[in-house]
C-alpha cells in the first residue's frame, strides 16, 4: 500500500509517501498502526507529533474519502492522510 502524506502530516512523518507490505483486507486501523510503528525523526519545532497528526485527520482510499476505519484495504491501494487544514 502507499501512503501520501500532505500539509502537516507530510512534515511530522518526515516523508511524502512510503509504502507499508500489508496483506490484502489489511484495515485502514493497521495501516495507521503499521504508519504509527514506523520510527522517525523528530518532527520540526512547533509540528505536533505524526500520532496526533493522524487522529485527527481524513483519508481517501484511491481519491475517495474513507471514513470507516474498519474499511478493508487492497495492497495496491493508495491512501492519502489529509490533516484539518486551516484557512477558507
Amino acid at each position: 500500500m502507499l501512503v501520501r502524506y500532505f500539509a502537516a502530516a507530510r512534515a511530522a512523518a518526515g516523508v511524502e509517501e512510503e509504502h507499508h507490505d500489508l496483506p490484502e483486507g489489511t484495515s485502514l486501523e493497521g495501516l495507521i498502526a503499521a504508519v504509527l510503528a514506523v520510527e522517525r525523526p523528530e518532527p520540526p519545532a512547533g509540528t505536533p507529533p505524526l500520532a496526533r497528526i493522524v487522529s485527527r485527520s481524513s483519508f481517501l482510499r484511491n481519491e475517495i474519502a474513507v471514513r470507516d476505519r474498519s474499511a478493508a484495504l487492497g495492497a495496491d491501494d493508495v491512501v492519502d492522510v489529509l490533516p484539518p487544514f486551516a484557512g477558507g
